[in-house]
């Protein structure tokens, strides 16, 4: 699917590939679905896929929230750069050891309807013009959103699907 280029698209493709991660997880036994993945990964369940995706979601609602109000967002968080996002990855991966699958969807549920709130209450405009706000630098809003919605769950599907098909999982 082609990266969304306006409002409309943005807010189809993260609803559609939210409902795909659901259906994908929904798709494999209960029992199977807290497995641990049979291959070397730095996230070794589903939940540790979830939970990614839920902090992700969260320092992409920070950034907001601190560039709209004016101030310098540390992204992609305080002492780390884009450079560093395994080390950053890390620490989300050891951060969320005690939390089980059911809580990890219901976090992964409420962080990605506040971005989705998000999006739909800004225009084409503000969405995707790059540097229409100061704060994201060189880059949009809208790609900003499209790299923790959409796009991270195309990424969150593709390893997934690697532990269905390890697993022999139909």
């Amino acid at each position: 699917m082609v990266r969304p280029k306006n409002k409309a698209e943005l807010l189809q493709q993260s609803a559609e590939k939210y409902q795909q991660l659901n259906d994908l997880i929904d798709s494999i036994p209960k029992e199977a679905q807290r497995l641990e993945f049979p291959f070397e990964d730095r996230d070794k369940n589903i939940r540790d896929v979830l939970v990614h995706l839920h902090e992700w979601h969260n320092m992409a609602l920070d950034w907001y929230r601190i560039g709209m109000s004016g101030e310098k967002p540390f992204m992609p968080a305080e002492g780390y750069t884009w450079k560093t996002t395994p080390e950053l990855n890390l620490v989300i991966w050891q951060k969320y050891q005690t939390t089980d699958l059911a809580r990890s969807r219901e976090l992964l549920d409420e962080t990605h309807n506040k971005e989705m709130i998000l999006i739909a209450g800004h225009s084409d405009e503000e969405l995707f013009t790059k540097k229409y706000y100061k704060w994201t630098n060189t880059t949009s809003l809208g790609a900003i959103f499209v790299s923790s919605t959409s796009s991270h769950y195309d990424w969150a599907m593709k390893k997934i699907r690697k532990f269905k098909k390890a697993t022999g999982i139909k």
